[in-house]
């Protein structure tokens, strides 16, 4: 048996001309309804915890979202528990979810994240594939061990590695510091990669307050100092392997100076921060002032793993 636990999303949407676009509509018995199949796959049972856009899914909400998913975990570790969970989100911010769900689970269950690019509503509404490609994914023997991960268009993704990057397109979602961990090819999941989950970190709460601030051309820190009396940790979203203007650098050292970190990350779509120039303003320079580079993440999963290493009490990263 899985556990499918309906959230909202795209794929729960469909177009209503009165409120001038797409609107969340179908609850899990009526999307379950309309995709032909999925009972063959496995037993299910359906929870409908949410029906929200996922931009409405804020850090209290996020985390109860986890602390739902650890008890179902808990239940599956009994005799008559699911093996699997599926979770419909909206695309927009699978990638805070998956990555918070991978950094702070009990990997043994396989927690398979999926939405939807087009609503119930478009003639190729990709709703009906990912959920049943989901749903095999989450019960195959062979995720066990395998924590979060993330199924759109046939692929599988580790969910500290999957990121949309896409605004319309049917596979929207990558993983720009990593590959596709598996496929789904007629009716079955084979991976490609061995499981190999990130490890867990013992975060209480999503409470911390993480600053995200891009460098422009010229930048003299202003944000930088805008953003610091109210937030307990800043990623700044830097050009290159982490280089910024010179200007910034006297804000960076304010934050520096009260003690909250600050994380170097790279406006560029692949590759990580490398601290290799030692002119000013330089990553060479911002490492050796303190300032901790954001590893193989986006600037988005920076700012997230830089809330839960504040909220675990452990340095950014371990």
């Amino acid at each position: 048996m899985i556990h499918l636990l309906f959230t909202g999303g795209t794929i729960s949407m469909h177009h209503d001309p009165a409120a001038g676009g797409n609107v969340p509509a179908h609850d899990g018995e009526q999307l379950v309804s309309l995709v032909p199949g999925l009972e063959r796959i496995s037993p299910f049972r359906i929870e409908n915890w949410a029906r929200l856009p996922a931009a409405h899914l804020g850090p209290d909400r996020l985390w109860a979202l986890r602390n739902r998913v650890c008890e179902i975990q808990a239940e599956a570790r009994g005799d008559e528990g699911p093996v699997g969970i599926v979770i419909t989100h909206g695309t927009d911010t699978i990638e805070e979810t998956a990555y918070l769900l991978a950094r702070t689970l009990d990997p043994a269950v396989p927690v398979v994240i999926t939405g939807a690019m087009r609503t119930s509503s478009d003639a190729d509404w990709d709703g009906p594939r990912n959920l049943r490609e989901a749903a095999t994914v989450a019960a195959s023997t062979a995720s066990a061990g395998r924590g979060a991960m993330v199924v759109f268009a046939g692929n599988v993704f580790a969910g500290h590695e999957a990121v949309k990057t896409d605004t319309v397109r049917l596979d929207a979602f990558s993983a720009p510091h990593g590959v596709p961990v598996g496929r789904v090819r007629d009716g079955q999941v084979e991976y490609s990669l061995p499981a190999c989950p990130p490890a867990r970190l013992p975060a209480r709460d999503l409470s911390p307050r993480v600053a995200l601030v891009p460098m422009v051309i010229g930048d003299r820190g202003e944000l930088l100092d805008l953003a610091r009396p109210g937030h307990d940790g800043v990623v700044i979203v830097a050009f290159g392997s982490g280089n910024l203007p010179p200007g910034a650098i006297p804000a960076i050292r304010r934050w520096l100076d009260e003690g909250k970190p600050v994380v170097l990350a790279s406006r560029c779509a692949t590759g990580v921060v490398t601290p290799v120039y030692a002119f000013e303003g330089g990553g060479a320079g911002l490492v050796a002032m303190g300032v901790v580079p954001a590893g193989p993440r986006t600037p988005s999963q920076a700012r997230l793993e830089l809330v839960l290493s504040l909220s675990a009490g452990v340095p950014y990263g371990e």
